[in-house]
């Protein structure tokens, strides 16, 4: 009996040692062996510290989270492969995460890149794999900072990079849906960060201020500022002569604490805010304290966004109730798109023909039809090749019951299946 044992488990010891992992052992003993194949690599590239940390701050959990799916691996051809992934942070910086992407390519010989958090990585990783011939997915940008950003051709896409996100015709919309809610003298202040995503945001053809003049508002523009600026009186000046009731732009986290603590001191109290990037996470309004209240925000994903997970089977509220137990944390947005951007890959691979030609898992990847966590992935049907749009909403930090500053969807016109929490409301003076 002990022999007996004993045997069993050094056979399971060998079926993990070749990358089918102990959970997955017993029932494969009572089937046929597949034979196991060599490890897949993704890279996973995210600003993890620097200023857009904040973007990063749940990647360890996701990915803690999915180490069993990722053992258990794909059978690609009659062969199971385990996928490994490698992290790297780009600390917020552009030329960082060029430089890692490249480690990912070069050294680490990875199979996949997967980009994430904002133009200051996507475009940079993207821009790498392009020029080296690697499959690419990546998320988190609107779409056209991304694509147009690095000149991409609306006819034929990029030959090896795609992505998954809303775009700026959406957060146009959702931000203007939200203003015209309330009675303001409809004039708008912007403000926009010298990056891609505030160039995209800033296009006088196809982003903010021709959206928001076609509404009836008035826009005041005062253009683009240095993305880490800690001065910002002569634009709170300029928006309290012009009589501004709303103000609108492109803020990292920080700079958008910085403008609104001096908007205060210099007795600027607009009826509306509406940031775009700079209040997606609690720990932004938490730092802001109760001057958060009532400042809007646009929503990409949220535990009430009817979806779940085609990986692990998880809904949208289970995974945000799983963060909450793990980390004693509040959900933040972009937990769904970092689990989101593995599933597609994983996806993929499933339906990869020839793993070692990167041609193939390229075209599979372009092939993506795909139920996720964060909603449908068609990367077939565009809008330009190699895109996907997700749904977008709009939302409001309010004071909470479980944690001290929570984000409500009061606007849902967008996307009428995302329930709505509560109303939209004018920033208390």
């Amino acid at each position: 009996m002990l022999a007996g044992s004993a045997n069993r488990r050094s056979v399971l010891r060998a079926l993990a040692a070749g990358g089918l992992g102990a959970v997955a052992a017993p029932a494969i003993l009572s089937r046929p062996v597949r034979a196991a194949g060599r490890p897949i690599k993704l890279g996973f590239v995210s600003p993890e510290t620097g200023p857009i940390a904040a973007f990063g701050e749940a990647d360890a959990f996701v990915l803690a989270g999915l180490k069993d799916v990722l053992a258990a691996g794909v059978t690609i051809d009659g062969v199971q492969h385990p996928v490994t992934i490698i992290r790297k942070d780009s600390q917020s910086n552009p030329n960082r995460a060029a430089e890692v992407t490249a480690e990912l390519i070069n050294s680490d010989k990875v199979d996949i890149v997967l980009g994430s958090s904002t133009s200051d990585t996507t475009v940079p990783v993207a821009d790498q794999c392009e020029l080296n011939g690697v499959p690419c997915i990546c998320t988190d940008t609107p779409w056209q900072a991304w694509f147009f950003g690095r000149k991409g051709d609306p006819k034929k896409g990029f030959e090896w990079t795609s992505h998954f996100f809303w775009g700026v015709e959406a957060i146009t919309a959702v931000f203007t849906n939200l203003w015209l809610s309330l009675d303001t003298n409809k004039r708008v202040g912007a403000l926009w960060s010298n990056d891609p995503d505030g160039a995209a945001l800033s296009d006088a053809q196809h982003g903010f201020p021709p959206a928001v003049k076609a509404r009836g508002f008035d826009l005041v523009d005062l253009g683009f500022y240095p993305i880490m600026s800690d001065d910002f009186s002569a634009q709170i000046n300029a928006f309290k002569q012009a009589k501004v009731d709303i103000v609108t732009g492109v803020f990292v986290p920080p700079a958008f604490a910085t403008f609104w603590t001096q908007a205060a001191q210099q007795g600027f109290h607009p009826k509306i805010a509406t940031p775009a990037k700079a209040l997606l996470f609690p720990s932004a309004v938490e730092a802001l304290g109760d001057r958060g209240v009532g400042l809007s925000t646009e929503v990409w994903w949220s535990p009430h966004h009817p979806f779940k997970s085609g990986l692990t089977g998880q809904t949208a509220q289970q995974f945000c109730d799983a963060y909450t137990k793990s980390t004693g944390r509040q959900w933040t947005q972009p937990i769904g798109f970092k689990h989101a951007i593995v599933e597609v890959a994983m996806d993929a691979l499933r339906r990869t023909r020839k793993i070692d030609d990167p041609a193939s898992i390229q075209a599979a990847i372009r092939e993506t039809d795909y139920s996720s966590i964060v909603g449908p992935i068609n990367l077939k049907k565009g809008p330009v090749p190699g895109v996907a749009t997700t749904p977008l909403v709009g939302g409001q930090w309010k004071r909470g019951s479980k944690f001290k500053y929570e984000l409500n969807i009061v606007n849902d016109q967008t996307a009428a299946f995302i329930p709505l929490d509560s109303k939209f409301e004018p920033i208390a003076s």
